[in-house]
C-alpha cells in the first residue's frame, strides 16, 4: 500500500510540475520562474503538512502519498541547479545569484514560517 501511495503522489506532483512549466514557458523573466514556484509550493504543502501531523496523527501511507510522492514529484533540486549553472554559462550570473537566495530563503523560510520550533 505505501508503494502505491508514493507512485501515485509522485504522479500527480510531476503532472503539477509539468503543468507548471507549461504555464510559465513563454515567461520573459530571466529567473526560472516555474521551477521556482513548483519548489516553494512543495515546501509550502510539506511545512504545512508537518504542522498538521504534529497534532493529528494520519495513516503512514497518506504522509508518504503527500511528503515523499506530492512533494517529492513537484520539487526538483535538479532542474534547479540545471537552470542556476545555464544562467551563470549564459553570463547571467546576478540571476542566478538571484535564483538561489530566493529559492533558499523562501523554501527554507516556509519550514520557519508553519514550525518555528526545533526538534527535540
Amino acid at each position: 500500500m505505501n508503494f502505491l501511495a508514493v507512485f501515485i503522489g509522485g504522479g500527480l506532483g510531476s503532472v503539477v510540475r509539468y503543468l507548471l512549466g507549461l504555464a510559465f514557458q513563454r515567461s520573459t523573466i530571466s529567473l526560472p520562474i516555474a521551477t521556482l514556484i513548483a519548489n516553494i509550493i512543495a515546501c509550502l504543502i510539506f511545512a504545512v503538512a508537518l504542522k498538521y501531523f504534529s497534532v493529528k496523527l494520519e495513516s503512514p501511507s497518506f504522509k508518504l502519498f503527500l511528503l515523499t510522492g506530492i512533494c517529492g514529484g513537484l520539487s526538483t533540486f535538479s532542474t534547479f541547479s540545471y537552470e542556476t549553472a545555464t544562467l551563470m554559462k549564459q553570463g547571467n550570473t546576478t540571476w542566478a545569484i538571484v535564483n538561489i537566495a530566493i529559492s533558499i530563503a523562501l523554501c527554507i523560510g516556509m519550514f520557519f514560517l508553519f514550525n518555528p520550533k526545533t526538534a527535540d
